[in-house]
């Protein structure tokens, strides 16, 4: 775990941004770096945060290539620095929503047994996912462009919105078609979270 934390860190400094010193102090003191990614689907277990974060930063860079090889044209829209801070820092609205706690599960011979795990405590600041984050990163003094605080906001896509909410989902799609960076981010997270971290 300290060696991916050492990469996150190293990665975040990379980009130059303003605040970016507050931001790992900030996280430290949220739990960022220990928390699980999940309460029971991806990594869920100490640390799986930070991995998946790193996992996305990976996919994020690779898409970006690929898609500037397509698109030359899209090199400007998508800079690495802000590749690099939306798929890290994305879900910091998790850092201190899973609390520890003793879960009960059937074992392999039908039998119930305790064991450690999580469960979801959104009372601290019940804002929402992405807008959570987007808020929590600019209190902390984070320089945000307003296409990273597009694709940090709308990185769950339509699994955020209320399915009844016509306005939410007119400005999901406003924002996909305004700032590809919307678009790449969100591939990344659903390709970490669904294949690189699948689990059977």
């Amino acid at each position: 775990m300290l060696a991916n934390k050492d990469k996150f860190i190293e990665l975040l400094r990379s980009t130059g941004r303003n605040g970016v010193e507050e931001t790992i102090n900030q996280l430290e003191k949220l739990g960022f770096f220990e928390a699980p990614a999940s309460t029971k689907f991806h990594l869920a277990y100490e640390g799986g945060l930070l991995e998946h974060s790193l996992n996305v930063c990976r996919i994020a860079l690779m898409i970006r290539k690929q898609v500037i090889l397509v698109r030359p044209d899209l090199e400007e829209e998508l800079p690495i620095e802000s590749v690099i801070i939306t798929s890290l820092l994305h879900d910091v609205c998790k850092a201190e929503i899973y609390k520890k706690a003793i879960k009960r599960r059937k074992n392999e011979f039908g039998v119930w047994e305790d064991y450690a795990g999580y469960d979801v405590d959104y009372s601290e600041f019940p804002v929402g996912h992405g807008e959570k984050s987007v808020i929590e990163l600019l209190q902390f003094g984070l320089e945000l462009s307003k296409n990273e605080i597009l694709a940090i906001r709308w990185h769950m896509t339509a699994w955020d919105l209320p399915f009844q909410s016509y306005e939410l989902m007119g400005s999901l799609n406003a924002a996909r078609s305004k700032s590809p960076l919307c678009g790449l981010l969100q591939a990344a997270d659903g390709l970490s979270a669904n294949i690189l971290e699948h689990r059977d």
